[in-house]
């Protein structure tokens, strides 16, 4: 192993990551909200879509399935948990006295 190999290393170890489609647009929460309830939508259906082709036999993949609900269930809660704060962040902020 030679000192280019681990300077090579070193400079990708050193590289900002980009992490886009975890990060919400600034100063507009009410697009991104809209953007995660219409794809969790779609994750649902994907996932009820899955389950009926289960039903009639059309599936060779069960884990397959599986994953597809998972993943939709963790959105649901994700979602419903996001809309639990913003609940409670409102009724805090009503129950200020002036």
């Amino acid at each position: 192993m030679s000192i280019e190999t681990i300077a090579a290393i070193n400079a990708i170890a050193l590289e900002p990551t980009t992490v886009a489609a975890t990060t919400a647009p600034q100063g507009n929460f009410a697009a991104w909200f809209d953007n995660q309830m219409t794809t969790v939508n779609q994750q649902l259906a994907a996932a009820d879509q899955g389950m009926q082709k289960l039903a009639m036999g059309d599936v060779g993949n069960l884990h397959q399935v599986m994953i597809q609900m998972e993943d939709a269930k963790l959105s649901v809660q994700l979602l419903l948990q996001v809309r639990n704060r913003l609940l409670e962040a409102y009724q805090d902020v009503m129950r200020m006295q002036m």
